[in-house]
């Protein structure tokens, strides 16, 4: 009961408001109480395809009579007017009148005056062909007219239209047109100037509340005073006064309209909610629309103006039927709906008592229309202003549930809060006992994969140095007993160099030069010496090679040259080669590369090393194993290529090498962490390493690196 006090109270207001406004303006503006001059109320007209003479004009034609208004529907034909100003009472002669015909739509309208005699007097021109031939800019054709004798009180009006042809002739003294004229500029004016104001006030709520409801009617209720302006004539101004276009727009603004008003009534009336079978149908009526503009574009002009009727009467049944059904569900915005079409409908209901004659209007005819689309524009501005209301109550309710949800939540979270310290401090400690572990694991593996890298360094050297200590050691034995002969020797010239020597002594010294072959004896121990100063110097490259190798845990960036890196490599896995691979260095000019030497050594090693595994381990029938090794200098980047002619990794293999724990070696053999570790020192390095591969012809490892790290 109380919300329906508050409707009608709202409702009440409403209306209270608009008869506040609207009836002083009535009674200042005298609407319906003006002298509107004279009207005729009979002529003869007849219609013609071709224009007839008018010198003279043959009165004979004239032989369809009308009273008080012409009504032809769509006529394609000259409609030719004959009125007789002695046919209206009160005109004064050689006083100034204005005739004025009640029809802005009209293409031409010729004023023929003939003399005295029935002959041509002069003809003047007007209508929607003739831009700028009306200064007033009054939508109504209109032309100034004296009762003389020098004139006959007969004229004639020949008629083009390519509407409707439906109007009635005024003839009113000049003071009485203008105040006419005025008015109704007036009332127009202000008519548009409320439209405008709705419109700009319903876009602003738009901005401010972000619902598409207050947008769909702000354009809805712009287009509707478009129409209404068509109809009234005025729109003709703003439309270039071109008359194609004019015709146009008064069905095609109410297209427009019918376009916005629906998603308008939808989400006004919630007709979702309330009628949903027919929601998606109300689509219907702004599709009819638009195939009645087409028709009126293609020329079907009775044709488009029936299914105009008929589609204003069609959204009239339903948006009355869905107002009703809504408000009967207790929506409070429907009774605001309702009212607003009441008074729609009953200003279209009295401009229909106009045309049939019921009531006369005079030249306010459209005035009801105007006042009911302004009527209807205010009372849907107020519902969706009180919609606001119903909105913020809704949210106010809605925080309200809120608030007891989120003081529940409270509860809850610090119900949670309690039981999850326990476990987050519980998981805390598995974490941190996991990140141990996975630390630990992490440097096992890492000290794993340098054990690794080290062992096969210590085989190497072992292997390496142990070859020239060989050669020196087995070279000592006879080296020392070459020694002992020659100072056998030496010996004996001491002794007999004390005496003269004699044949005797010269047999003797002969013979025993003989016994120990001294001539080979020198070339053995040149031979011995020469093989011990090949064992130091093989000696001394691995010692070169190891202190090269000794820098893999420096840190400090320094310009190396990176031929020495490999070579040193060559050197200590050249045991691993064991005679059995080609060795091919196609070594370029390169400047020095800033890096870090041992950490660039390892991935030599590391690819070097799997070169000689796939060289070896699974060796080509008929295919002499090589490793190749090139350098060169491109693009201010320093390339390194090291290649095999192995049997090559096929692509699921190839696209894995490189993350961790990816191994093709058998168990025990291999950590899966040497080309994951490669990829991170030369990715830190600021380059670039890639691989290509192709099964039974080889694989080639690509490095590029920078000169300079900065």
């Amino acid at each position: 009961m109380k919300n329906l006090y508050n409707y009608l109270r709202s409702i009440g207001l409403s209306l209270f408001l608009i008869l506040f406004v609207t009836v002083p303006i009535i009674y200042y503006l005298g609407v319906f109480s003006q002298d509107e001059g004279m009207r005729f109320e009979s002529f003869s007209y007849f219609t013609s395809e071709e224009a007839i003479p008018y010198d003279p004009i043959d009165m004979g034609l004239f032989t369809q009579n009308a009273t008080q208004k012409l009504d032809l529907g769509v006529v394609t034909e000259n409609v030719y007017l004959k009125l007789d100003l002695n046919d209206v009472e009160g005109v004064l002669r050689d006083s100034l009148y204005i005739v004025e015909l009640s029809n802005p739509s009209f293409r031409e309208v010729e004023l023929v005056r003939l003399d005295s005699n029935g002959n041509l007097a002069f003809t003047e021109s007007t209508g929607t062909l003739f831009s700028g031939s009306n200064p007033l800019k009054n939508p109504n054709p209109f032309f100034e007219i004296k009762h003389t004798d020098a004139l006959s009180s007969q004229f004639v009006f020949r008629i083009r239209a390519n509407v409707p042809v439906e109007f009635d002739v005024a003839i009113s003294p000049e003071s009485s047109f203008f105040q006419n004229y005025s008015l109704r500029l007036i009332i127009i004016s202000t008519y548009f100037g409320i439209m405008i104001a709705l419109f700009l006030y319903n876009l602003i709520l738009y901005f401010s509340v972000k619902d598409k409801v207050y947008l769909y009617y702000c354009f809805y209720i712009l287009f509707i005073a478009m129409a209404q302006l068509s109809l009234s004539g005025y729109s003709y101004f703003f439309l270039f006064e071109n008359a194609f276009l004019y015709e146009i727009s008064i069905i095609g603004f109410t297209t427009v309209s019918s376009i916005f008003v629906i998603p308008f009534i939808q989400l006004f009336l919630k007709t979702d909610v309330y009628v949903p079978k027919y929601d998606k149908l109300l689509y219907l009526i702004p599709a009819a629309y638009v195939i009645t503009l087409v028709f009126r574009m293609l020329g079907y002009v009775a044709v488009s103006y029936s299914l105009t009727n008929l589609n204003g009467l069609i959204l009239a049944v339903c948006f009355f039927s869905i107002g009703i059904v809504a408000a009967r569900k207790g929506y409070r915005s429907a009774y605001f709906f309702l009212l607003a079409w009441s008074f729609l409908l009953f200003g279209l209901v009295v401009f229909i008592m106009h045309n049939l004659r019921i009531i006369d209007l005079g030249s306010y005819a459209n005035f009801p229309l105007l006042a009911g689309t302004a009527i209807e524009a205010l009372l849907l501005s107020f519902a969706l202003a009180d919609k606001i209301n119903i909105l913020k109550k809704e949210k106010e309710h809605e925080q309200l549930d809120k608030l007891e949800a989120l003081k529940e939540n409270e509860r809850l979270i610090k119900e949670q809060n309690l039981y999850l310290e326990d476990m987050v401090k519980s998981r805390t400690e598995e974490l941190e006992m996991t990140l141990k572990n996975l630390q630990n694991t992490q440097t096992q593996l890492v000290n794993q994969e340098k054990m690794a890298s080290l062992g096969q360094l210590t085989a190497g050297i072992a292997h390496e140095i142990n070859n020239p200590i060989n050669f020196v050691s087995s070279n000592i034995s006879p080296l020392k007993r070459d020694l002992k002969d020659i100072l056998e020797l030496m010996e004996i010239y001491r002794e007999k160099g004390k005496e003269e020597f004699n044949e005797e002594s010269k047999s003797e010294i002969e013979e025993m030069e003989e016994d120990i072959e001294l001539d080979y004896l020198i070339e053995e121990v040149e031979q011995l010496l020469n093989g011990m100063e090949d064992g130091a110097k093989r000696t001394v490259e691995i010692v070169r090679g190891l202190k090269l190798f000794s820098r893999v845990d420096e840190q400090d960036v320094k310009k190396v040259d990176l031929h020495d890196g490999l070579d040193s490599t060559l050197i200590l896995l050249n045991s691993n080669m064991s005679g059995k691979i080609k060795l091919t260095k196609n070594y370029g000019s390169i400047p020095q590369v800033e890096c870090l030497a041992g950490k660039i050594n390892q991935v030599f090693m590391n690819i070097i090393s799997n070169a000689i595994h796939a060289l070896l381990d699974h060796p080509i029938e008929g295919r002499e194993p090589e490793l190749t090794i090139c350098t060169a200098l491109e693009n201010g980047r320093v390339i390194i290529k090291i290649q095999d002619n192995g049997p090559g990794m096929p692509p699921h293999v190839r696209n894995k090498i490189f993350e961790p724990f990816f191994t093709t070696k058998a168990v025990g053999k291999g950590t899966g962490l040497g080309l994951s570790i490669v990829y991170t020192i030369i990715e830190n390095h600021k380059g670039t390493i890639k691989v290509e591969s192709e099964e039974q012809v080889g694989t080639i490892f690509i490095i590029d690196l920078p000169i300079n790290q900065n």
